[in-house]
């Protein structure tokens, strides 16, 4: 299905900008033109719905909403809807480099408050025909999801199963209420969504039109506090008080002796099933309107999951249980079609999972940061590929190539050395690349750190780090047109 080509990893949040975090505005345009200059066909970006606590993309208000940190301002300013002047003397925070989230929550929210007020005021009929005809559209996933945010900040943050007894059960007197009391609060979340999905439409269509495709993201859990479980409770498992039974999570392994607690609600697969899996056929159908290709982290979570009794301290007393298999892949085809994914299949291979992953046809995951391990023999050297897969000098879980080389054993490094080809330990981002692009794989990726040769510093998370994470920017001016001949001609040297 997919194409020999090559694309770089870069969130939104992580580009340029004077407002303390990327948005969908100038800079997101001109990444595409580097992309372009750099002869790329794909970017690839982390899920784009509204985060929460640790602000992690993957542990997201909705599945289906949009983030309102990057709705980009001085298009804002364009639309009539904020002045130059709202945006004075603001605190975006000091540091250019690294987000910091606190600022930007203090910060945007109430300038997105008055641009809801403006348009309140404006009366444009154009802008007001435009935003009816998106709630119309989208009221399936809206209507629940303005809502919801809307009671959360109602009760003062509070997870949604601390909510007042009636409004938690969704009891319907209690439904009309409060869609009544907050209803401006409402129209205001309806606005920003609105506001979102405008401006990534038109980010989309550029990229589109300019030859490259959107590699977006899907987890496969959603966060415990969500829109998602609070209007969906049937689908996943919870007891009477609406706790979870169980939560998601992955065994001891090599990223953590303890495991990784995730803490996600777990699926009701066979509640699911007797819906012909409509959510997540509606979750897929959505995701595939703002991007073109999908990766479904932890596709091993299709073929057997973790599963951890609610109120544990670590993911070590789990047990695998079975997921849907073909059968869910199966449904979300016969509605959809051919399905442009790309299965993250990483971790421990069971035979199951890699019966999962040939069944569906989508590609798998090869990360040549985990390829020079000399003590084992691997699957992720670049010699040990078939073409249906995608290699990734790593990903948003990985340390950057320059981080991980200067921590890597000796013995590790002479192999990365003597397999690469590499003579210099200056160019070893380069050397990795070339690694990557040369392979048989037919997408290859590399995150824009590694392009940049960019140490620890730069790297976006760490898995099982609870703060800190997420907050890594470009500095203006570092994508040069230097860099895209390079990375245009290395692309061209391997036909990608």
């Amino acid at each position: 299905m997919f194409k020999r080509s090559s694309g770089i990893l870069l969130h939104p949040t992580s580009l340029p900008g004077k407002y303390g975090i990327g948005t969908l505005g100038r800079e997101a345009f001109n990444f595409i033109d580097f992309l372009k200059k750099s002869n790329q066909k794909l970017w690839q970006i982390f899920p784009l719905g509204p985060t929460g606590y640790g602000d992690s993309p993957y542990q997201c208000f909705s599945s289906f909403a949009g983030n309102p940190y990057l709705i980009d301002f001085d298009l804002l300013i364009e639309q009539n809807l904020l002045s130059g002047n709202d945006l004075e003397n603001v605190n975006f925070g000091e540091n250019e480099e690294f987000v910091d989230y606190g600022a930007i929550y203090n910060s945007k929210y109430p300038l997105l408050r008055k641009a809801y007020e403006n348009y309140k005021a404006n009366q444009n009929d154009e802008l007001r025909g435009k935003f009816e005809e998106f709630k119309f559209k989208n009221a399936e996933w809206l209507d629940d999801y303005s809502l919801y945010i809307s009671l959360k900040n109602h009760f003062g943050g509070l997870s949604w199963n601390e909510w007042q007894e009636d409004i938690k059960n969704r009891e319907p007197q209690a439904m009309e209420r409060y869609r009544n009391e907050l209803s401006d609060d409402i129209e205001y979340h309806n606005f920003i969504q609105f506001l979102f999905f405008s401006q990534w439409e038109a980010v989309k269509r550029y990229a589109n039109e300019n030859g490259i495709k959107i590699i977006g993201d899907i987890p496969i859990f959603v966060a415990a506090d969500s829109a998602d479980t609070w209007a969906n409770t049937d689908i996943f498992l919870f007891d009477k008080d609406k706790k979870p039974v169980k939560v998601a999570g992955v065994p001891p392994d090599y990223f953590s002796a303890t495991g990784q607690l995730w803490g996600n609600p777990l699926y009701d697969w066979q509640k699911l099933k007797e819906t012909n899996y409509r959510w997540w056929i509606d979750r897929v159908k959505s995701n595939l309107t703002t991007c073109d290709i999908i990766r479904i982290d932890h596709f091993r979570g299709f073929d057997e999951y973790w599963a951890v009794p609610y109120g544990d301290k670590t993911a070590e007393n789990g047990t695998w249980c079975p997921g849907p298999r073909m059968d869910l892949f199966n449904a979300i085809k016969n509605e959809l079609g051919d399905l442009p994914i790309i299965a993250e299949d990483l971790g421990t291979m069971t035979q199951g999972v890699i019966d999962l992953r040939n069944a569906s046809g989508f590609p798998g995951m090869k990360i040549l940061g985990f390829a020079f391990d000399s003590a084992e023999e691997n699957d992720y050297l670049p010699h040990t590929y078939d073409k249906n897969c995608v290699v990734y000098t790593g990903t948003h879980d990985n340390d950057t190539i320059v981080g991980w080389f200067e921590k890597a054993k000796e013995e590790d490094k002479q192999f990365a050395r003597d397999y690469l080809n590499s003579t210099n330990d200056a160019n070893i981002h380069w050397d990795a690349i070339r690694g990557a692009w040369s392979s048989v794989a037919n997408i290859a990726i590399a995150p824009i750190q590694d392009f940049l040769g960019l140490g620890s510093y730069a790297r976006i998370n760490t898995p099982g780090l609870a703060s800190g994470n997420w907050q890594w920017r470009l500095k203006p001016n570092q994508l040069t047109d230097e860099l895209a001949q390079n990375i245009a001609k290395l692309t061209k040297t391997y036909s990608r």
